[in-house]
């Protein structure tokens, strides 16, 4: 049989060969590295048969499908760990997630003891190098062999066809797979925290133990990611959040972030940055509702696609959603009167609430909530126009996180999923244009196969922290489907009514989630643009008081955020305390600044610059703020 390869080169083999014996052909490391193989774009074990041509892909740990495998292999590995220990354990599902897995097991709570045993039993399981073997198995004799957990046969009775598990020494758990070969693979391997959980996410259903971890083919890959771990918790901006009194959480609103005077001037200067942008650009910025009638929803397909995930309340016997993205609003608008091309592209801007019903075990701070606003905007363009659009709303991405946030970041291309609406040369056609944009503009990307949105491809734009971890920030879809849903026209070079194509877009994306990664890569210390408090002034004795109000009401007046500090504190004490705040400068004042007219200019990280005349200084910190500068 013959093998292609994705750099082109075709070998011969023997029909029936496996990927762990193709990938020894190339070399022993590779082998040693393979975790899966791709076979004609499907996932396969390494020790599973290839009888007939196929494109094949050796998958490692580099690879993104390896990781998801590789992790889900130690999920079982818990479960097996698990399921030795505590005979009553009832395994449920145990997935790959960010930066690791889980599993839930119907039990009572593991004590941190518990925990403890478990992360030494899988380490046991992993030094014996037990193979991992692939089951078939008819529906009648999976439930046999599950027969004692009610949950796998519920999972058995919802599947389709054939049945799969995995055998690992004495464990097996229902598994469409694929897995490592064995369990030496897992090198290195740790339970990280346990939680509780619901039976498939639903409040309703049974309440059930989730148990984390994380794993690696190396133990400095784990060393070095509980370092990783101990930076973020210092940075999480839940915590920040608190002792910068910039936002808290309260349980009578779950999800819904509550904004102190602090973090709304962050919020706000955020606002005031997207809006000047806007007006260079050419984008006019709406008001719109945030509860429409259920008859909005089925004309743009959310009730059909997403209800469940909306937030429904009924009134004189009609029922009404929050919305959860303004998209069908913006068609509202434009159906609104009848255009000409030649008042095209439009620019729809709209920082409208939005509310979606995110089970509350997902909610985390300002990154997972139901409360959140958007830098949204829509354009409705004429297809003449799209490439050129397209083209302007890419350099408004680059110059926000290339020249205004120096963040670094990749592009993803999001292309149809198995489930759209629309003709597929349609969509062939969108896809066409998106990756020849980014080619031709040079912009390396990722190219995401089928995970477009239903009603168009996408862009992607994620961000890396200070600390290398991936945010999905902004993002550019292709929308062929919402107008014609709507019905929207308008009048083209021809005399004809035409459909319009509609952009979505944002650019920080959702305001919440981009202020907790800010306070995270930032660490709570913001650029001086972005600052709460730009400066603190601290008279060293009560005679000072007078001259440090003075200096303050002029900053004040410069539109620069200051506070004095009265306190009857040392001066040490005062400095450390407006450091802890992240105050960006730091200036005392006595009998020597009084007579000058100076402050004595200190940063929040003690790095002492000595006395400035008021007026220089003023100037000096207004030019930051206006260069938007990244200290």
């Amino acid at each position: 049989m013959k093998i292609t390869f994705p750099d082109g080169n075709v070998k011969e083999f023997k029909s029936g060969s496996t990927g762990l014996e193709i990938a020894k052909s190339i070399g022993e490391r590779l082998a040693m590295a393979a975790i899966v193989v791709e076979v004609n774009g499907v996932l396969q074990d390494l020790n599973s048969p290839i009888e007939k041509d196929a494109k094949l892909r050796i998958i490692t740990f580099k690879d993104k499908e390896g990781v998801d495998v590789f992790r889900h292999s130690s999920a079982h590995i818990l479960a097996a760990a698990v399921t030795s220990l505590f005979k009553y354990a009832r395994p449920t599902i145990g997935p790959a997630v960010e930066n690791g897995f889980y599993y839930d097991f119907a039990h009572e709570p593991f004590t941190p003891a518990d925990l403890e045993k478990i992360e030494k039993k899988m380490q046991e399981i992993i030094q014996k190098n037990i193979p991992v073997e692939r089951i078939e198995l008819t529906k009648q004799k999976a439930k046999e062999l599950f027969k004692d957990n009610k949950f796998k046969l519920e999972l058995i009775d919802e599947a389709e066809g054939q049945i799969s598990a995995y055998k690992m020494g004495d464990f097996i758990d229902l598994c469409r797979g694929p897995h490592v070969p064995s369990t030496g693979m897992v090198k290195a391997i740790k339970v990280t925290k346990a939680s509780s959980a619901y039976w498939k996410g639903d409040a309703t259903k049974d309440s059930l133990q989730r148990i984390y971890g994380t794993s690696f083919p190396e133990n400095k890959q784990l060393s070095e990611y509980l370092t990783l771990l101990q930076e973020a918790e210092k940075r999480d901006h839940r915590k920040l959040g608190q002792e910068l009194g910039l936002f808290f959480v309260h349980d009578f609103s779950p999800g819904a972030p509550i904004f102190l005077p602090k973090g709304t001037i962050v919020y706000n200067e955020l606002l005031s940055f997207i809006r000047k942008e806007y007006k260079k650009r050419g984008y006019q910025e709406v008001i719109t509702p945030s509860l429409y009638e259920k008859g909005l929803w089925e004309t743009s397909g959310h009730w059909q696609h997403y209800h469940e995930n909306m937030f429904n309340v009924q009134s004189e016997g009609r029922i009404f959603s929050l919305k959860p993205m303004n998209c069908p609003s913006h068609c509202l608008i434009f159906k609104n009167k009848v255009w000409s091309y030649k008042e095209l592209p439009l620019r729809i801007a709209d920082f409208a609430p939005l509310h979606r019903n995110e089970i509350s075990g997902a909610l985390s701070g300002l990154t997972r909530v139901r409360k959140f606003s958007q830098d949204d905007a829509h354009i409705f363009v004429t297809e003449e126009d799209l490439e050129k659009e397209m083209d302007k709303v890419i350099d408004f991405e680059r110059f926000v996180y290339e020249d205004i946030f120096k963040f670094k970041y990749h592009m993803y291309l999001a292309t149809r999923p198995d489930e759209f609406l629309g003709d597929p040369k349609l969509w062939d056609k969108a896809e066409k244009l998106l990756e020849d944009i980014l080619k031709k503009k040079k912009i390396p990307y990722t190219l995401m196969p089928k995970d477009g949105a239903f009603y168009g491809p996408k862009i992607d734009l994620k961000i890396k922290d200070a600390l290398g971890r991936e945010w999905q920030t902004a993002t550019i879809q292709l929308d062929f489907q919402l107008p014609k849903r709507f019905d929207l026209a308008y009048e083209g070079q021809d005399g004809k009514k035409h459909v319009p194509i509609m952009i979505h877009r944002a650019v920080l994306g959702s305001l919440e989630r981009f202020i907790g990664l800010l306070i995270e890569h930032f660490a709570g210390r913001f650029p001086l643009w972005l600052s709460p408090v730009q400066v603190k002034i601290l008279p060293i004795a009560d005679r000072h008081n007078e001259y440090a109000q003075k200096v303050a009401q002029a900053m004040q007046s410069a539109d620069i955020r200051v506070e004095v500090d009265t306190k009857a504190e040392s001066t040490p004490k005062k400095v450390r305390d407006a450091q802890l705040e992240q105050v960006n400068y730091i200036l005392v004042v006595g009998d020597k600044e009084v007579e000058s007219n100076t402050v004595n200019v200190r940063t929040r990280d003690n790095i002492v610059h000595g006395e400035k005349k008021v007026d220089a200084f003023m100037k000096e910190i207004l030019d930051e703020v206006n260069q938007k500068a990244i200290k």
